[in-house]
């Protein structure tokens, strides 16, 4: 007897945040780093052909014409584009106004206790972006798993490949914050359950009104070529590592979407 589907929900957005942070902590202590680079590739193919050959099309097959399903496409990869540009803004101001507070600050103890104050406020910061955003990666997995489980599982590795390299950076800036590994650790494990409250609500909400269904799909692919295009290729760029093994680890990843989707059909 098959798993119902919220326990499968339950165990996709676990494993989902269970191996991301895992896989980030190798990397950040002590991975080497030509490794991350070849994950780089591996992940952009993922994503690529998760978002084209396998999302779109589901969205398609669930009642979206082209014209729809573009037009969610477009806002999706302009909207993640704001949110990344007002991020980086509230950081970029955030930093400066750390910067004079600063330079205001003459003696040796009030500074250090103001850039721990500040460096922890940072730390809560990301903490609480990156809760939000895997209840958001919760709700794709949900939306996923009732149109098809075997596109459940499929956007479970794709999300999981997307989010290594942030799983990365926050312990990057949490241990840069002064907080300790197990510490770091801990905190991101916490921020991850927030994926299996999304899965659950997505479930239960998704599951009344399904023709959001093929909306999330497309929102979810937006998310993904957006990751891809302007983060992970730009970065690829700029890797001297041999072509051959971005190629192949890039064809790699896209045929486990595409092995997976012919077996799913």
């Amino acid at each position: 007897m098959p798993f119902p589907l919220p326990a499968q929900i339950v165990l996709a957005c676990l494993l989902g945040g269970v191996l991301s942070i895992g896989a980030a902590a190798l990397i950040m202590f002590g991975l080497p780093r030509r490794w991350i680079t070849l994950t780089v590739s591996f992940s952009t193919g993922l994503l690529l052909a998760m978002a084209l050959l396998h999302l779109l099309p589901e969205a398609l097959e669930g009642g979206l014409t082209p014209h729809e399903a573009f037009s969610i496409l477009l806002g999706g990869i302009l909207g993640f584009f704001t949110l990344e540009k007002i991020a980086l803004w509230r950081h970029a101001h955030h930093a400066s106004g750390d910067q004079h507070a600063a330079e205001a600050q003459c003696e040796d103890h009030t500074h250090a206790h103001h850039h721990a104050h500040a460096a922890n406020e940072g730390a809560f910061a990301i903490l609480v972006g990156d809760g939000f955003h895997n209840f958001t990666d919760g709700l794709l997995i949900a939306a996923a798993f009732l149109a098809d489980p075997a596109l459940g599982w499929s956007t479970t590795l794709a999300i999981i490949a997307h989010e290594v390299p942030q799983e990365a950076g926050d312990f990057a800036i949490l241990l840069g914050a002064g907080w300790k590994r197990a510490q770091a650790l801990f905190w991101n494990i916490v921020s991850s359950l927030t994926a299996i409250v999304g899965g659950l609500a997505g479930y239960y909400m998704l599951d009344r009104a399904r023709d959001w269904i093929p909306v999330i799909i497309t929102l979810a692919a937006s998310s993904f070529l957006y990751v891809a295009i302007a983060d992970l290729m730009p970065r690829l760029k700029r890797e001297s590592t041999s072509i051959g093994w971005h190629s192949a680890l890039l064809v790699a990843g896209i045929a486990v979407v595409v092995l997976s989707s012919t077996h799913s059909h």
